[in-house]
């Protein structure tokens, strides 16, 4: 079938371009998972080297923030089968509390900006419990707009500052891996490229990243690696160099 034309290809070619020596941080084997009887992942596998961006794209529909979240350990979708892998651990029979605690951090589309509480009370929120992370000054370095703004309601910042209160919400959990499902959107060219800035500088800092993004080229540039879903499963596993330098591939899973 069409739908796993690349992926046949893509498999065959990236393990001739992968370093032999270089371990696996996070892997998703054979992903199955469900919304009630609805089948919506349908036999994802994903591998993530340490230190790695990788885009998960794809059209409309086609699966990645329910990938994202069964990733993260969400109740929806429900994982049937399948196992998840982060340095060593397995996290496929955790609950979501539990992901957490072991390093996963998921930045969902919408945020989840607490109502009420300050930028620095949503910080400091995300650090009663341990693991710890980034203290909230080194937040502040690398966002210095939510320092200016650590007092004012984190709900009245601007999308791009809620963004990045999101992401440093994150980063002051101790994580091994950062989810982010639609980091660009709404967001102006110009905070787009900030927000880009901070996951490189993130890269540089060894945290490993999927970034599920509709403005494939942006995601494209920035990562290291991607994955192409289509209706719930893998059509394509390789460079993000190959799927801008394939105008075929580009045009019938992304349509740019």
């Amino acid at each position: 079938m069409a739908k796993h034309k690349y992926k046949a290809d893509k498999m065959t070619n990236t393990s001739d371009n992968k370093e032999p020596s270089k371990p696996v941080y996070f892997s998703a084997h054979d992903i199955h998972a469900y919304y009630g009887e609805s089948y919506i992942v349908q036999g994802v596998s994903i591998n993530v080297h340490e230190g790695e961006i990788l885009a998960l794209l794809g059209r409309n529909g086609a699966g990645k923030t329910s990938t994202l979240r069964a990733l993260a350990r969400l109740d929806d979708p429900a994982v049937h089968r399948g196992e998840i892998w982060l340095d060593h651990q397995p996290l496929h029979h955790m609950k979501a509390y539990q992901a957490a605690q072991a390093g996963i951090a998921l930045v969902p589309e919408d945020r989840r900006i607490i109502q009420g509480l300050t930028v620095e009370e949503n910080l400091q929120l995300a650090q009663i419990e341990k693991p710890i992370g980034w203290t909230i000054e080194r937040i502040y370095e690398l966002f210095p707009r939510l320092g200016e703004r650590r007092k004012q309601e984190g709900t009245t910042l601007s999308g791009g500052e809620q963004q990045m209160l999101a992401i440093g919400r994150a980063l002051a959990r101790d994580i091994k891996l950062l989810l982010l499902d639609e980091p660009y959107e709404g967001l102006a060219p110009v905070i787009v490229q900030e927000i880009e800035k901070t996951l490189k500088l993130i890269r540089e800092q060894g945290i490993t990243t999927i970034i599920v993004e509709q403005n494939a080229v942006a995601a494209l540039k920035l990562a290291d690696r991607a994955v192409i879903l289509d209706t719930g499963g893998v059509v394509f596993d390789g460079t993000a160099k190959e799927v801008l330098d394939n105008e075929q591939l580009r045009h019938e899973y992304l349509a740019i």
